[in-house]
């Protein structure tokens, strides 16, 4: 099965979506398989995260912007905005594709984890994730 969502993000940040992706896998009706998550953009990623402790995805989020920063004299692809090449090579540096088991009918995730699409660009967007399910 193959099902696509959208995720709305409101600036650079996690957004947990682990409710909208278990609802994907209860409605495939598979209780044994893989559940492969990609994210179609190039300035947004994937993560798996804690997701009990605001505090661990604040601190992932200043550790990439220094990481990163933005009005890097030597980007040239910045006619989107000083957030845009760095966006770019921060989906370069995480994940677009996430792949997580399914036993028992639910994501095999463990009890502080969730599924984020990571927002690397300053502005909201709605980001598409396709999921794919199966045993």
């Amino acid at each position: 099965m193959v099902t696509t969502i959208g995720v709305q993000t409101t600036g650079q940040g996690l957004v947990e979506f682990t409710p909208q992706v278990q609802a994907a896998v209860a409605e495939a009706r598979v209780t044994e398989g893989l559940c492969t998550v990609m994210i179609q953009h190039t300035s947004a990623s994937l993560t798996i995260q804690e997701n009990a402790d605001p505090s661990a995805r604040h601190d992932l989020e200043g550790w990439l912007s220094r990481l990163v920063p933005e009005d890097d004299p030597h980007f040239t692809h910045t006619h989107e905005g000083a957030d845009d090449m760095p966006s770019h090579i921060k989906a370069a540096l995480t994940s677009t594709t996430l792949s997580i088991p399914i036993a028992r009918g639910h994501l095999a995730l463990g009890t502080w984890q969730g599924i984020y699409v990571w927002e690397h660009r300053r502005r909201g967007s709605t980001r598409t994730c396709v999921i794919h399910i199966g045993s």
